[in-house]
């Protein structure tokens, strides 16, 4: 059962609705045009599904997104003085919706299914008021913990840097647990003792397994992006971590849509949740899509050329399918003189974090990736998304694109198809 609140996906100011007892209904939460299959021969055909070409084009006009009317201020949240000053100090002006509806009902220990795009707060959504519950239990014989799973090192790696930032002066420790990095650091600073557990499902159960990571102390767990970490293949290992934490657990699940499987997790997992959706639509307003037809490999890269020259493609974000591909493009750019920069999976995660620190800091304009970039990470003043390779599916392409177009800015998404 969901006690449901709800923001109009067109008008975040509008009314908001309290229910239980209610069933959703699953068509509404549907990718348009999910099941569509016309056979006009301009799509692809491939490992996911079938594509239409004409579903990459959507001219947009730019229309300046009217601010969400938030029901409080951070200031009306009863947290810590010390939180208030880091809410203050990281430059939080006023809630943002996931974040206006969630907190409340975090902080009364409510389980919580959040259904909202990336890029939308959810990370303080539950970082302010975990903070806020884990500072009341210091000084306690035996320490609580707060567990937080992601889909990948850099989502965690993420989550964390915005933990030091909104716990600072706390005390309160944490660690990334995360493949590519060093475990035996984790194992000590585990072992020496943290408040926070923030990690990708392969290395917490590492870790677990080892028996270094005891959860029997952890009453909240977070499944971030969990939409994400199921289409990784991380269900079994979801399902393993989850049961080693206190039956008496607080949990909060974030996903961008609401699956079969989805549905499926928070039904075995959370109790009585309540049901925020900030969902925004399918896709964000202020992008503009559109394709580029190429014949050959060879005029495939020269227009890829010609968009990057072209002005007003500041910061420029390329997906393409193999890690292999990513890698070949990044040299045949790096030799015309472009500042270009690569992050894949078999990349070592010191090398991934340096070179998404430098797109963030603009150090390089130009970043290649596969779809460990197409989900959750904040990159700042995207100008454009490129699909340099067709995506397998529809929703891939959309989470794609979604890093553009932020923060009512306008955005530009190329996808390159066959002529």
């Amino acid at each position: 059962m969901y006690t449901r609140q709800t923001v109009h996906p067109k008008k975040f100011g509008g009314h908001t609705s309290s229910f239980r007892g209610k069933k959703f209904n699953k068509s509404s939460f549907r990718r348009e045009g999910e099941n569509s299959r016309r056979s006009s021969g301009a799509g692809k055909k491939s490992r996911g599904e079938y594509i239409d070409f004409s579903r990459f084009i959507k001219k947009n006009i730019y229309v300046e997104e009217k601010p969400y009317v938030s029901k409080h201020s951070f200031a009306d949240f009863p947290f810590n003085a010390q939180l208030h000053k880091n809410i203050e100090r990281v430059g939080f002006k006023s809630p943002r919706p996931i974040q206006d509806q969630a907190i409340v009902s975090v902080m009364q220990g409510k389980d919580v299914f959040g259904m909202a795009n990336t890029g939308t707060g959810k990370t303080a959504a539950f970082l302010l008021p975990l903070i806020e519950k884990i500072s009341k239990t210091k000084g306690q014989s035996k320490r609580e913990l707060v567990l937080i799973m992601a889909p990948t090192r850099e989502l965690a790696l993420q989550i964390e840097s915005d933990f030091k930032n909104l716990a600072f002066g706390f005390g309160m420790f944490s660690m990334a647990c995360v493949g590519g990095l060093p475990i035996t650091k984790q194992i000590t600073e585990i072992k020496r003792g943290v408040s926070f557990v923030i990690g990708t499902p392969g290395r917490l159960r590492d870790l677990i397994d080892r028996k270094v990571l005891d959860l029997s102390t952890c009453h909240s767990v977070v499944l971030d992006e969990a939409d994400r970490m199921l289409d990784m293949g991380f269900r079994d290992d979801m399902v393993f971590i989850i049961g080693k934490t206190s039956p008496e657990r607080q949990t909060l699940c974030f996903s961008a849509t609401l699956s079969p499987e989805i549905r499926k997790l928070t039904e075995q997992y959370l109790r009585d949740p309540i049901f925020i959706s900030v969902i925004t639509g399918e896709t964000l307003k202020n992008i503009d899509q559109d394709v580029v037809r190429t014949r050959s490999k060879e005029e495939k890269l020269e227009k890829l050329h010609e968009v990057l020259k072209k002005e007003g493609s500041d910061k420029v974000l390329i997906f393409r399918e193999m890690k292999h591909s990513v890698d070949s493009l990044t040299k045949e750019l790096s030799h015309a003189g472009f500042k270009v920069g690569c992050i894949h999976g078999d990349k070592r995660s010191r090398e991934r974090i340096r070179t998404l620190d430098s797109f963030k800091k603009d150090q390089i304009n130009i970043l290649i990736a596969t779809d460990v970039a197409a989900r959750g990470l904040d990159i700042p003043d995207v100008t454009h998304v490129i699909n340099y390779d067709v995506p397998q599916t529809y929703d891939t392409y959309i989470h794609r694109i979604g890093r553009t177009g932020r923060s009512g800015k306008k955005g530009t998404a190329l996808t390159f198809v066959p002529a």
